[in-house]
């Protein structure tokens, strides 16, 4: 990648911390975010008002925020807030890029699926209580048309999906652009998938769920011999992607950069993971940021706790590190934050950066039985560790595999 891309700015809303301190320090502890609720297991957003978010913005961002957002679902308003953590964290409202060179890339699809579902009981009984706004909402550009208004952004703008690997392919397509110079600057957003319990049905039907029983806390499992599944959750997460030299210009600090990446297919319909695709796009990743396997520091694993794709992951991990396998730390952000579907890759990024900068690995805290003792997996309790290169990884149904190189700045810590 000749054109260096930085990381300049990070947000999040989850159900362990409704901004970047908050999930950083939850990180740390190794707190997870799933509990009971009425429709199962679940790492939900709870105890959040989007006025709160905003409430400390300059009074210009904070009345297009409110304006633009306040009455829109929750997906959105969520999303909304997540960029500005990370615009806010980017100096971008004191030291900003021309709106026509700010681009926004929203990774996920699907979003308005449970809006959709719990108005269709009211529409059935009443349609005209169907909501002016609707057609509006119920498409996914609602993101992108909502954040580049509350932004002033003018640059290319879109969504992109890629199931569970989403994330990641919102990273890739928002580095491009600014690598291309298509734009200075891109927020990108992972958006807020939230399940119905249609949706819900058609995930245990498959067996990917893990079913309720024992503490919450310590359903999702990831490299568990006794893992059970994944349990989903709720997150909006934003970076601001930037070339390093309009970074420089704006005087603003890069704290991580994207060093290298890689999507690709396993020429598969279906849910059964592919190790020789993912080992390819692993690879490649490294490849890209020219970064040796000894190199590799720390993985932020796809890890769900399913069965099969956290077997196959590790295989794909070994084909790739080969004897350096044993080197780099290991975790799963998802034993903690619930698997965040669309916009898991963007959480797993902001945990990566975040691990980058604070030098640490969070836990494992449900890993009690390794699947495999060759690989050197995060304990229980936060380790001490200065990362240079780590490795975050997303693979989606469809046979869609990810992997993002993110990379320690000097600015970053």
């Amino acid at each position: 990648m000749s054109t260096v891309v930085a990381v300049t700015g990070t947000g999040i809303v989850c159900a362990i911390g409704a901004d970047v301190p908050a999930f950083t320090a939850a990180l740390r502890s190794g707190r997870s975010g799933v509990t009971a609720t009425p429709d199962g297991l679940a790492a939900p957003i709870t105890g959040w008002s989007f006025p709160d978010a905003v409430s400390g913005l300059p009074e210009p961002l904070r009345r297009r925020a409110m304006r633009a957002a306040a009455r829109a679902p929750m997906p959105i308003r969520a999303a909304v807030a997540a960029a500005l953590q990370a615009w806010t964290a980017a100096r971008l409202p004191e030291a900003p890029v021309p709106d026509h060179r700010v681009g926004v890339v929203v990774a996920g699809h699907n979003l308005t699926a449970r809006y959709t579902h719990d108005l269709f009981r009211n529409f059935l009984d009443s349609p005209a209580y169907l909501p002016a706004r609707f057609a509006l909402h119920v498409q996914d550009t609602d993101h992108v048309g909502t954040l580049s208004e509350v932004l002033s952004a003018t640059g290319e703008g879109f969504t992109v999906g890629g199931a569970s690997a989403s994330g990641n392919v919102g990273i890739v397509h928002a580095a491009r652009l600014v690598a291309s110079g298509a734009v200075d600057c891109c927020v990108l957003v992972g958006a807020v998938t939230e399940l119905t319990p249609m949706h819900r049905r058609g995930f245990a039907v498959l067996g990917a769920l893990a079913e309720p029983g024992g503490d919450p806390a310590a359903a999702c499992r990831p490299f568990d011999l006794d893992r059970r599944g994944f349990v989903p959750g709720e997150a909006a997460a934003a970076l601001v992607l930037e070339s390093a030299t309009s970074a420089a210009r704006r005087g603003a600090v890069a704290v991580a950069t994207v060093a290298g990446h890689a999507l690709g297919l396993d020429g598969n319909r279906l849910a059964d993971p592919n190790a020789g695709g993912e080992a390819r796009v692993i690879g490649a990743a490294l490849a890209a940021a020219g970064v040796d396997r000894h190199e590799v520091d720390y993985v932020n694993a796809h890890g769900t706790g399913s069965r099969l794709g956290d077997e196959t992951e590790l295989a794909a991990l070994h084909a790739v590190l080969g004897d350096a396998v044993g080197r780099p730390w290991v975790n799963a952000t998802k034993a903690l934050t619930g698997h965040c579907l669309g916009s898991a890759g963007v959480v797993e990024a902001v945990a990566t950066v975040a691990q980058l900068a604070g030098g640490f690995v969070h836990p494992n805290p449900n890993l009690d039985r390794p699947v495999d003792d060759r690989i050197r997996f995060a304990g229980a309790a936060p380790q001490p560790a200065r990362l240079r290169y780590a490795l975050s990884n997303g693979f989606g149904f469809g046979g869609i595999n990810s992997a993002v190189v993110l990379a320690r700045t000097a600015d970053g810590g």
